[in-house]
């Protein structure tokens, strides 16, 4: 399976904060949608960085206290972010997320923003797959075809 059916069964809507956004209004975001990262871009397309539970609970343990949700996302963001594209099949982005370690990667098209795969949905997308390759195991084991 490729990232564009994946995209189209999940949609492209991608939750975003820009590098001047507080932590606090990242928390926030994170919390409304019930997702685990936000892409960091000041202008909807390009990606400057991500923003992930995992940064804040980072960020927490290093300096935990009130100041901190008033800071800027920039400065908890991860800004080396890895990325996709609508071509890439599913056990390609299982490696790419294993070896480094991530769980969300932003799909990119011709440049731009296009969409966001979490780990969560290449998990789906594989279970998707192996459902059906037994589904035709077993009709193959019944009718002969």
């Amino acid at each position: 399976m490729q990232v564009a059916e994946i995209l189209r069964k999940k949609g492209t809507d991608v939750a975003i904060v820009s590098r001047s956004d507080t932590i606090g209004t990242a928390c926030e975001t994170l919390r409304r949608y019930g997702i685990g990262a936000l892409v960091v871009s000041d202008d909807g397309t390009s990606i400057d960085g991500i923003v992930s539970e995992r940064d804040v609970v980072r960020a927490l343990g290093q300096e935990a206290d009130a100041d901190l949700l008033a800071r800027p996302c920039r400065d908890i963001m991860t800004a080396e972010v890895f990325t996709c594209s609508t071509d890439d099949r599913v056990d390609h982005l299982m490696s790419l997320m294993t070896e480094n370690r991530i769980r969300h990667l932003p799909v990119v098209v011709d440049g731009a923003l296009s969409g966001i795969i979490s780990i969560g949905d290449v998990v789906k997308s594989r279970l998707s797959e192996l459902e059906a390759e037994a589904r035709h195991v077993e009709e193959y084991i019944h009718h002969g075809r």
